[in-house]
């Protein structure tokens, strides 16, 4: 069944991953809190969370393949730790706690959202998301999905947005990015996607600044992933799996 999006039939929905499937910041939060409380340390974990993301996500030249994600983020910890001072960390600690990139609990409304988007149509994440970490969300989320990643490709590169049609085998302009992010949204719909903008007002923390306003460009706005299913028509009360 195909679902309509801003009046042309959309036939898959791609989906990023990182901020708007997953609360990366508040995963952070949590897992900082309990280290350290384990550790005795007194830390602004919020901002910790944001200063970590910013140092790992701003370097190009770290994150320039997807392969070295892991080290990249490993490398930001080291740095982040230094600047807040947290010097007694053992090597278990840090390895354990740079893993916390492998745990992000989704949103409270992403499960049952994509199932009921799922409902009818193809659903992927980006190829942003790196198999390993999509893999470990799935199993704990319990969402049912198929990792599209590509080694080499990050965004906003504008092959990430062409893998999609190509992977499944679709005209790009039946294929919906779905993202809480201008850039990736802009840079899906210059290569000929549809898009769909979904706020997550707190992805940076309840301090943080998210984007807010959607680009007027955009297909569909949504509050939630429950609100993007209930515009696509493909709302539907229950669960269930997801074939594809």
């Amino acid at each position: 069944m195909a679902v309509d999006g801003g009046g042309t039939d959309v036939r898959a929905l791609v989906f990023d991953v990182f901020g708007t499937v997953v609360d990366w910041h508040g995963s952070i939060v949590e897992e900082g809190a309990r280290l350290g409380a384990a550790r005795g340390l007194a830390v602004d974990w919020a901002r910790f969370a944001n200063v970590w993301r910013g140092r790992y996500a701003g370097d190009g030249a770290r994150a320039a393949r997807r392969s070295a994600l892991d080290p990249a983020r490993r490398a930001a910890l080291e740095e982040t730790l230094a600047e807040f001072g947290i010097a007694t960390l053992g090597e278990a600690d840090k390895a354990a706690f740079n893993r916390v990139w492998h745990r992000l609990r989704p949103w409270p409304d992403s499960v049952a959202g994509l199932t009921r988007c799922g409902r009818g149509s193809r659903w992927r994440p980006s190829p942003t998301a790196t198999s390993r970490c999509w893999s470990t969300w799935r199993s704990t989320a319990g969402c049912r999905g198929t990792a599209s990643s590509r080694r080499g490709l990050t965004s906003p590169d504008p092959a990430v947005y062409r893998l999609a049609p190509e992977l499944l085998d679709l005209p790009p302009e039946r294929v919906m990015m779905v993202a809480a992010h201008g850039g990736d949204l802009r840079a899906a719909r210059a290569v000929g996607l549809r898009t769909a903008f979904v706020t997550r007002p707190l992805e940076f923390g309840p301090d943080g600044r998210p984007e807010r306003t959607p680009d007027p460009a955009c297909d569909l706005v949504a509050a939630d992933f429950l609100d993007l299913a209930r515009q696509l028509g493909a709302y539907a009360v229950g669960g269930g799996p997801i074939s594809w």
